[in-house]
């Protein structure tokens, strides 16, 4: 190894699998940015349930090994590449994306994925913002193209994506409904911008839904488990209706038949798939947020770095977890 060679803390996968193949190791060589690249000091990181999907080998997109999970970070620049002009050391910061992973003490972030921390959030704050925040963009304005007015069923609003959806339709005025799987998680529902809340553990739930929305049922649904939920949403929805699959962790059944009489469609959403451009536009509808207030990140289970096996364990196991999970470091 070169002399002089900063080292950090920093947790690597060697093989696919369970959350055990998560190492945390204290001899990484803390990356160097190149053009067009910040370093960041990580004071936290977010924990997303699509990062357990990535690290078992499951997911759509597979990463070299061996690699270092973890997107959405907040901290410190600590250095800056070539060509970077927006940022210098000392910044505070948030980002939508890493190149080098999160889960570590420094991570290198591409320049066009960085954003300004307002000294109104905490750096736990800053690191719920960015797959939840701008997956709930996402979905909501690229996916659905809400308008203002329309309807919107947040199915599973308690998750750090599901209490960012619930805010930002809000604030872009449309009736928001949500469900949540405990009491604490209904009140915090509520707590973040819907008009109505519903327990998704009751039997009847559904018809309460129905109830409430009446014949003309539900513009958007926003779905955080389509394998459980998708049959269900099909029958809430009103005419020309769009469900928008965020989350789903296995198959399910339907009749293609319900989409047909409302002229209904099932779009899948993913961050991954954004443009700069579309990014950029997300960024701007969260620094609005949070400039007037409305953008405000809910903290769920807080974990150190080294207990990282244990949190990969209940982000999937534990149900009725309110929140954005989060790594200290």
């Amino acid at each position: 190894m070169a002399t002089g060679q900063k080292l950090m803390r920093a947790v690597r996968v060697f093989e696919f699998g369970g959350p055990e193949v998560l190492k945390l190791q204290a001899n990484v060589a803390v990356p160097v940015p190149k053009d067009h690249q910040v370093l960041i000091k990580v004071h936290a990181c977010g924990v997303n349930p699509v990062e357990t999907y990535i690290r078992s080998g499951t997911y759509s997109r597979k990463p070299m090994l061996p690699y270092t999970p973890g997107t959405d970070v907040a901290g410190v620049i600590e250095s800056v590449g070539d060509n970077v002009s927006a940022f210098k050391k000392g910044d505070r910061v948030f980002c939508s994306s890493t190149v080098s992973g999160g889960y570590a003490e420094f991570a290198l972030v591409a320049d066009h994925t960085v954003y300004t921390l307002p000294e109104t959030l905490n750096f736990k704050q800053g690191a719920a913002l960015g797959i939840p925040y701008f997956t709930a963009c996402r979905a909501l304005f690229h996916s659905a193209r809400v308008r203002a007015g329309e309807s919107v069923l947040v199915h599973g609003a308690s998750g750090g994506v599901g209490l960012a959806t619930c805010q930002i339709a809000r604030a872009h005025g449309l009736k928001v409904l949500g469900t949540a799987g405990s009491e604490e998680g209904k009140k915090l529902v509520l707590q973040n911008g819907a008009h109505e809340v519903f327990d998704h553990k009751e039997v009847n739930y559904i018809d309460k839904i129905k109830k409430a929305v009446g014949d003309e049922g539900v513009d958007v649904v926003i779905e955080m488990l389509a394998n459980v939920n998708l049959s269900n949403d099909l029958k809430l929805l009103s005419r020309g209706g769009r469900i928008i699959v965020v989350g789903c962790r296995g198959t399910i059944e339907i009749n293609p038949r319900d989409t047909m009489a409302k002229e209904t469609s099932i779009i899948g959403v993913s961050l991954f798939s954004s443009t700069k451009e579309e990014l950029q536009q997300f960024a701007g509808i969260l620094q609005t947020g949070m400039e007037k207030g409305w953008v405000k990140p809910v903290i769920g289970s807080e974990y150190p770095l080294e207990k990282v096996v244990q949190a990969h364990e209940d982000i999937i196991h534990s149900s009725g977890k309110t929140g954005k999970m989060i790594l200290l470091l």
